[in-house]
């Protein structure tokens, strides 16, 4: 009997996690064909490609139509549906009151950032303080260059 005991112990060690990961597998699948089921028109959704849309049309069985853009209608698979999203509710007291939401960056920031740029380069020279003055005059940003190999 002692014989056996060390086996049977082995096999349920590999046992287990099987079928306790199957049972998982099995309970994620139901759900996302109960998602697929209960989509109705309106519902905004995600594709498995992280496209987002709204359902437009669920009148067929195996493919749904839906709505990416005002117009732009689109047909998919059903199984292509991977979750149901919130619907994205703006508010455009929040818009205007959050900082540089969609603002060029002020120029006095721009030309600090592109004096610094300039001064932590090695070499400056007559092209590149031309650049500056387009980059004050434009309000944009120049990333410092990388340093490759530079140990």
């Amino acid at each position: 009997m002692e014989q056996l005991l060390l086996p049977v112990l082995l096999m349920l060690v590999v046992a287990v996690p099987l079928v306790m990961g199957t049972r998982k597998q099995k309970r994620a699948a139901a759900q996302q064909q109960e998602l697929q089921n209960s989509l109705s028109e309106g519902d905004r959704v995600m594709t498995t490609s992280g496209l987002y849309g709204t359902v437009a049309n669920t009148d067929d069985d195996t493919t749904i139509d839906i709505e990416v853009a005002p117009g732009v209608v689109t047909t998919w698979l059903r199984q292509a549906v991977r979750e149901r999203v919130e619907p994205v509710v703006e508010d455009d007291s929040a818009d205007e009151d959050a900082p540089g939401s969609h603002e060029a960056i002020p120029a006095e920031e721009a030309s600090a950032s592109s004096v610094t740029t300039t001064s932590a380069s090695s070499a400056s020279s007559a092209s590149s303080a031309t650049e500056d003055k387009k980059t004050e005059e434009s309000g944009a940003q120049i990333a410092p260059p990388l340093e490759h190999g530079k140990k």
